[in-house]
């Protein structure tokens, strides 16, 4: 069973749709206790990454993520909810992420913000959550903030926007993209069945 995480700052409903045309079993996660019978979380997310921190605290699913990720259960990080794993962000100084991985989330600086489109996704090296996904895939974004980790090894897309930035990370299980696969039509749709599957 996928847990799809609720934290006030998500598309829900359309990565549930998304999942449910796939025949995937899944349902909403409110809270720690919700966690019982799930075997695999998404974490979506739109939104600032202070409130999204403190959503996840007040409603005891911080420690419980944080607990979920060391043990490297399988896992998926949607826009913000690929920001959070890093230590900090621009957006909310003196917040702490979850800080799974090493480095920041960066505000654009020289290109109109938001980002929001469909942008390109330039495989970086080969993994199994873009498994038959064609390089230079569109995949639709939205963000005014971007990834910048300090391990190329976890970096296996990357998107230009007047810079270089991370799109796709995968460590073991666990996997997150800075676009929306939900959003993304039959190449997104492809990313997810990669991720129910394969990953």
């Amino acid at each position: 069973m996928i847990g799809i995480i609720d934290y006030g700052a998500g598309n829900l409903l359309s990565v549930k749709k998304a999942l449910d045309y796939l025949g995937a079993d899944s349902r909403v996660v409110h809270a720690k206790n919700d966690l019982a019978e799930i075997d695999r979380i998404i974490l979506p997310g739109v939104g600032a990454f202070r409130s999204a921190i403190e959503k996840l605290k007040s409603v005891r699913m911080y420690c419980a993520i944080n607990e979920w990720l060391l043990a490297n259960r399988s896992f998926l990080g949607i826009c913000l909810g690929m920001q959070v794993l890093f230590e900090s962000s621009e957006e909310s100084k003196g917040v702490h992420g979850l800080g799974i991985f090493k480095g920041k989330v960066m505000r654009f600086k020289d290109y109109k913000v938001p980002q929001i489109g469909w942008n390109q996704v330039k495989i970086v090296r080969g993994s199994k959550i873009m498994d038959g996904i064609e390089d230079k895939s569109f995949f639709y974004f939205l963000h005014g903030y971007y990834v910048k980790s300090h391990n190329d090894d976890l970096v296996v897309g990357a998107t230009e926007y007047g810079l270089d930035y991370d799109s796709v990370i995968e460590k073991e299980n666990i996997c997150a993209v800075q676009f929306h696969p939900e959003k993304s039509g039959t190449v997104g749709l492809k990313l997810l069945k990669n991720w129910i599957e394969i990953c």
